[in-house]
């Protein structure tokens, strides 16, 4: 076990270098594209911030995930074809766990964590010009 999770974590590691290294700028880039994308449309809509809204709103959490996982699907699929393209020039074989952690890391939870602020944001900037 203590072998396994010493390749995993050095296998994560040494992905930031290589080939497709790109991606740990590209993923979280466009990921931050469509947060603030979808953040903004929140706020224009009167909807409540995302993250937050996840936890404290169980009647609507499943469609806002939806609409998350939806929002962020190309950025997903492009890093699940990266990676996969990745493990298999380097290591010769798939290794299906690391390609989800770093899917996620890179796309999801920076979509997750910054589609609620970009919402205050945008509601910010909207009150702002509103009082002018």
């Amino acid at each position: 076990m203590d072998d396994l999770l010493s390749r995993f974590l050095t296998d994560l590691a040494g992905r930031t270098s290589g080939p497709f290294a790109f991606r740990f700028l590209l993923q979280p880039l466009m990921a931050v594209f469509y947060a603030y994308r979808d953040g903004s449309q929140d706020a224009r809509s009167g909807r409540p911030r995302y993250f937050r809204a996840i936890f404290t709103d169980p009647d609507h959490r499943g469609t806002l995930l939806r609409d998350g996982l939806k929002s962020v699907g190309r950025v997903i699929g492009l890093g699940v074809v990266m990676d996969v393209l990745y493990q298999v020039i380097v290591f010769g074989a798939l290794r299906p766990l690391e390609m989800i952690v770093i899917v996620l890391v890179l796309a999801f939870v920076p979509y997750l964590l910054l589609r609620g602020p970009f919402n205050r944001f945008t509601r910010g900037r909207l009150r702002a010009t509103s009082h002018q």
